[in-house]
């Protein structure tokens, strides 16, 4: 008679669930490991909306032009939310948002602007729009330089704020209905050359991802939704206001401070 033991009837019953937390195992180390990509991932997002924003410009597009600002903004807000999040944040993703910046936030805003108010200028709107380009670009780099210090704010107008007021200022003249050569140049002839200077200057602007929002729910979600009803029905007012309000926070905070 053999003495070999048969297999209990329920034995692959028992060895489903060890399979199944095997795989989960599996796919944990997966996620441990490139989790990394995952912030990259969305930067690299917002930097293919600012190379799309470019090409919409060209084309004379304007109002989608923004809209990839505006979407390339929120990428760049939501990168470092994730890498804060997932513990992935890296010297490597510092550098790779900064370059994503210079395209989405300082090539496609100069772009948007000069095709859309700056062109009859000819030479000196040339000038405006690569002035804005090289101020944003020294702002990155002093932003990168900076990044390890801690300060409790940022120096100097973020480019993504310089770029989104651009975008704001465009959504402000198509709610208007303001369409004259004359009357686009003479907006942001002027305007081009103060974000440019605000981006390099001194001025403390706020750093959102070090408020602290804990015990003040309900005036959040309760902000959330104005700004969500205020968005649908008047877009175009509401990231203008916007914009501005981020804008002269900086000067409102340098004079009460």
């Amino acid at each position: 008679m053999s003495t070999r033991s048969r297999p209990h009837p329920h034995s692959k019953l028992r060895a489903r669930p060890d399979s199944a937390r095997s795989w989960r195992k599996r796919l944990w180390i997966l996620f441990r490991r490139e989790r990394f990509v995952i912030p990259n991932l969305i930067t690299s997002l917002g930097l293919l909306l600012g190379c799309y924003s470019v090409i919409l410009s060209i084309h004379g597009r304007f109002y989608l032009s923004a809209v990839m600002i505006e979407l390339a903004a929120l990428c760049d807000g939501l990168d470092g939310l994730v890498a804060r999040v997932s513990h992935t944040a890296s010297r490597f993703g510092v550098e790779y948002d900064s370059l994503s910046d210079v395209v989405a936030f300082g090539v496609a805003p100069a772009g948007l602007v000069y095709m859309w108010g700056l062109r009859p200028l000819g030479t000196w709107g040339l000038v405006e729009a690569g002035l804005f380009v090289v101020c944003g670009a020294l702002r990155l780099a002093r932003f990168n330089v900076q990044a390890g210090l801690h300060k409790p704010h940022f120096v100097g107008l973020p480019i993504p704020g310089a770029a989104v007021c651009v975008a704001g200022l465009f959504f402000l003249c198509d709610w208007l209905g303001l369409k004259s050569p004359q009357t686009l140049y003479a907006l942001a002839g002027p305007i081009v050359p103060l974000l440019a200077g605000m981006m390099i200057s001194r001025v403390p602007y706020p750093a959102f991802k070090r408020i602290r929002l804990r015990g003040r729910r309900r005036e959040i979600i309760a902000v959330a939704l104005i700004m969500m009803f205020l968005l649908f029905l008047v877009p175009e007012l509401v990231l203008f206001a916007a914009a501005a309000a981020y804008l002269l926070s900086g000067p409102l905070r340098m004079i009460l401070i």
